[in-house]
Parts: C-alpha cells; structure tokens; sequence
C-alpha cells in the first residue's frame, strides 16, 4: 500500500508564492489550478488539499501578504511613526507583486476572493496604534485617531503606488521623495 502524500507547510508556502508571481504575470482569471500546480511542481489534487479552490487560493494570497505586511508594520512600530512608514516602503519594493494583488484591484474579479477582515484590518493596527500613542504624548495633535491612520496610510500608499507603477519622471529620486512626504506627514500632524 502506498504512503498518502505528505502536504506541508513547505508545500503551502511554494503554492502562494507561485500564485503571486502567475496572478501578477497573467491575471487572476488566466491562471488556472493547473498552472499553479505545475510551477510549484506538484498536482492540482495538492491545490485542492491545501485550500480548496482558485478562490480560496487567491484568498489565502491576499491574507498571507497581509499578514506578512503587518509583520513587517509590528517590527517597526516600537520605533515610532517614521520607521513605520520606511516599513511600508521596504515591505512594498520586497514584494511588488504581492503588493499589487492586495491593493492595486487585481482581484476585484472575483467577488468571492476578499481578504479576510481579520487579515486586512490586522495590517493597520499597528499604524492606528502608533498615532494614538504619538496624540498620548503630545508629540501629535489630537484628531480622531482612525482619521490621522487614513489619512497617512493614503499620502505612503499613494507615493509607493506611484513609485512602483513607475508613474514620475524618469529621473525621480523616489527615495527623497519617500523621505519628504514622510517629514510633511509629520509636520502636518505635529502638535
């Protein structure tokens, strides 16, 4: 009698980092259960076992990248504000593709495929906990602390977005810029 075939942790980890690269390559509907098995040399029936289907697949993506963002977000926090958003840059250009599937809209065609709140909402925290802890001790002025995270989160996110769409001029010094629009954010909010 042949052993069941082990599908492990390892496994896992090939199969969403392959995903990434064919969902940003080719879109999320041109690839197929097959193409994924295949890059990650393995069977579809590994796919299946692991997650279930393409929607819980992608699903699975959208939440590890996530997660992993908010590693990342946790890591810096302790360091205050402008190390938080240096995080978010580093995270951002160490992982376009990724980047690009949880929010450049890549997978608004499968309504079924949401990021879980959990794994989403996680991600911010320590960026809503960090301006709340500024606002605590005076260094920032008081505002409703959701409304200061958004507002940061949307002048980071669209100056990364901008940088990796390579959308400025060609000779753009992304990370001065980065570095300038991270001091005016702390300007603006300063107390």
């Amino acid at each position: 009698m042949a052993r069941p075939v082990v599908h492990d942790d390892s496994l896992r980890q090939e199969l969403l980092a392959v995903t990434v690269e064919l969902v940003d390559r080719n879109g999320p509907v041109r690839v197929t259960l097959r193409d994924v098995a295949s890059a990650a040399r393995t069977s579809t029936t590994a796919v299946y076992s692991l997650f279930g289907g393409k929607s819980q697949l992608l699903t699975a993506v959208v939440d590890d990248g996530f997660r992993s963002f908010r590693d990342s977000q946790v890591a810096a926090a302790p360091e205050g504000l402008q190390p938080l958003g240096v995080a978010y840059r580093r995270w951002a250009l160490e992982h376009p593709a990724l980047y690009r599937l949880m929010f450049g809209g890549a997978m608004a065609a499968f309504v079924d495929c949401r990021p879980s709140p959990e794994a989403a909402g996680g991600a911010m925290e320590p960026l809503r906990e960090a301006v709340a802890a500024a606002q605590a001790s005076g260094v920032m002025r008081d505002a409703p602390v959701d409304l200061v995270a958004a507002a940061i989160w949307g002048q980071v996110h669209g100056l990364v977005s901008l940088e990796l769409a390579q959308m400025g001029p060609p000779s753009a010094d992304w990370a001065t810029a980065y570095d300038s629009a991270l001091d005016a954010v702390a300007r603006g909010w300063a107390a």
